[in-house]
């Protein structure tokens, strides 16, 4: 397996509120970001058109030739189900796929990784962290300590809402509604998981992840369920509630058991999970 591992591409920008549906339109009108007018067709700087593409990449729309089956389903311009993202439910998924794509490293280890670790961490930890992992898997040449100090520092614009705020361009980042992460109060250089006070996961985004993340498995292990949870930075109680709101919800697809101990997510039938799971979602939504 081939492993990617990005620290950069963002040209130190945070991903804007409109910038994905910007980028969208851009490519579905075939587009090209590297071409002279694309900061004209863009509106944008040179630097923030590479934003916007390695964003697009991240959050797992665009593989750098063709818009994937979500970024059709959220933002086309006739059937798009929230092409401006106006649900919170729109923002966890989008959380999801950013931590899950494979293009943006950081996320990934942040979320399902340091934080198996520690709730409370600080800049120094995260970059001791990535350290770490990178002579784990042998790959310690990658390391480059400006380019990962660049690159947590805009996770952090990407999830923790300003104390300060110079203007109201540091609230357009588009993930701190989702409230995950939070600066400590009494220490602007500490970060802490939101675990308690975070707002709450769209059921079926939960249930979404969960089939995306399980594969071809029919009985889900409850190691794989908790890291679903530590993605959505969810305590094991609530872990344990959504999967049995889940299961009854959902029962002619899914049963959750817990038999000496042992919990996990058994799959009865297959499930679509844009079709109908996302869909049941979108369908009731208030859009």
């Amino acid at each position: 397996m081939n492993i990617k591992y990005t620290f950069s591409g963002h040209e130190s920008f945070p991903c804007k509120s409109m910038w994905l549906k910007k980028g969208y339109d851009f490519v579905k009108r075939e587009r090209n970001f590297n071409a002279p007018d694309a900061v004209i067709d863009l509106g944008v700087g040179k630097n923030m058109v590479s934003s916007i593409r390695f964003w697009l990449k991240s959050f797992g729309l665009y593989d750098g030739k063709d818009l994937s089956e979500l970024a059709d389903y959220l933002f086309d311009e006739v059937a798009g189900r929230d092409k401006y993202m106006e649900d919170l439910a729109t923002l966890w998924l989008l959380h999801f796929t950013i931590v899950t794509s494979g293009e943006a490293t950081l996320y990934d280890w942040l979320f399902r990784g340091l934080q198996k670790e520690r709730k409370e961490f600080d800049r120094a930890q995260v970059l001791s962290y990535v350290k770490r992992r990178l002579l784990e898997d042998n790959k310690y040449s990658l390391f480059n300590e400006n380019t990962v100090k660049k690159d947590i520092g805009v996770l952090l614009l990407n999830y923790v809402i300003p104390q300060k705020a110079s203007s109201n361009e540091d609230y357009s980042s588009l993930l701190l509604d989702l409230d995950l992460i939070r600066m400590d109060s009494d220490n602007n250089k500490a970060y802490f998981f939101n675990i308690e006070g975070k707002r709450q996961v769209t059921p079926e985004i939960f249930f979404y992840g969960l089939v995306k993340l399980k594969g071809e498995e029919r009985t889900v292990p409850y190691e794989l369920l908790q890291e679903l949870g530590l993605i959505f930075c969810m305590s094991d109680l609530e872990t344990i509630n959504m999967l049995k709101y889940i299961a009854e919800k959902y029962n002619n697809f899914v049963n959750y058991s817990d038999v000496a101990g042992i919990r996990q997510m058994q799959f009865i039938q297959d499930i679509d999970p844009m079709m109908m799971i996302l869909n049941n979602y979108y369908d009731n939504a208030d859009i």
